[in-house]
């Protein structure tokens, strides 16, 4: 049996959506501002003065720990209050909705094209529309404890960075060195878990949960960052809780605007 602190670590994988970075290209300093510039798309999007997202109920189905057939169904209800709730808050800021594609494996494997990215459980595929989630042993033994709300939300949110132009002015951000890339793709992480926390709390009056549940997924999202990883793309774990617990208080995205942010909260 996993425990609960190999558990936390594992937690570490849980957001990773490698595939949805694109290609930013390198400029000379004087095209470049560190680390956004004015990027309207990033830092002005309508999507932060649409409000909050519509107070929803989005009852949880019980989830049996281990059980794939079980997380499934435990996904299912929760991806069409995704779909509802986004599409009420597009609609708000003017932005054209559509639904992204879920898909569901049991093991790593190619998907979207490329080889699946280690300790991944999720990721987003911007020019498929495409949510794929790794329902494994790792996830489907957490799925109760807000772990795989999680998963999905933030995935979700990548989609919607997709669709609001957000993602495709990541893409045309200019870098001029690795360390700058870096941030910008925390920025972008960020923001996407900030969206989750912004889903799960405008949805948190219908679950049957209790603030010892938001208070652990929060406790094991700080023992999530990366610290624990070689890579620098995703947060310190304290960053990583930050910006889930601003979303969900927000209920809203108007909290999560992650490129306007000091480089300290986005560290």
């Amino acid at each position: 049996m996993i425990t609960r602190k190999l558990s936390i670590a594992l937690f570490a994988g849980l957001l990773a959506s490698p595939f949805l970075a694109g290609t930013a290209h390198a400029a000379p300093a004087s095209l470049a501002a560190y680390p956004i510039g004015n990027t309207a798309a990033l830092t002005k999007s309508p999507l932060y003065t649409s409000g909050g997202l519509p107070r929803s109920s989005c009852p949880e189905r019980a989830v049996t720990p281990g059980s794939v057939a079980s997380a499934k169904s435990y996904v299912t209800p929760l991806f069409t209050c995704l779909n509802e709730s986004w599409a009420a808050q597009l609609k708000k800021a003017r932005i054209p909705f559509s639904k992204p594609r879920l898909q569901f494996i049991s093991r790593p494997q190619r998907a979207c094209g490329q080889k699946w990215p280690t300790h991944a459980q999720g990721i987003y595929c911007p020019s498929y529309r495409r949510i794929v989630v790794l329902l494994d042993k790792h996830l489907t033994r957490q799925a109760e404890d807000l772990f795989l709300m999680d998963v999905i939300a933030h995935e979700y949110g990548h989609h919607v960075q997709n669709i609001s132009g957000i993602e495709r002015g990541f893409d045309r951000l200019r870098h001029r060195s690795k360390t700058e890339y870096d941030e910008q793709l925390r920025r972008l992480e960020l923001q996407a878990e900030c969206f989750a926390g912004a889903f799960i709390g405008s949805v948190w009056d219908s679950l049957d949960r209790t603030a010892d549940d938001w208070d652990f997924l929060l406790d094991a999202t700080r023992e999530s960052g990366d610290e624990n990883n070689k890579v620098r793309d995703h947060g310190k774990g304290r960053n990583i809780a930050n910006w889930l617990s601003r979303g969900y208080k927000a209920a809203g995205p108007a909290a999560c605007n992650t490129w306007v942010a000091g480089s300290a909260m986005v560290a």
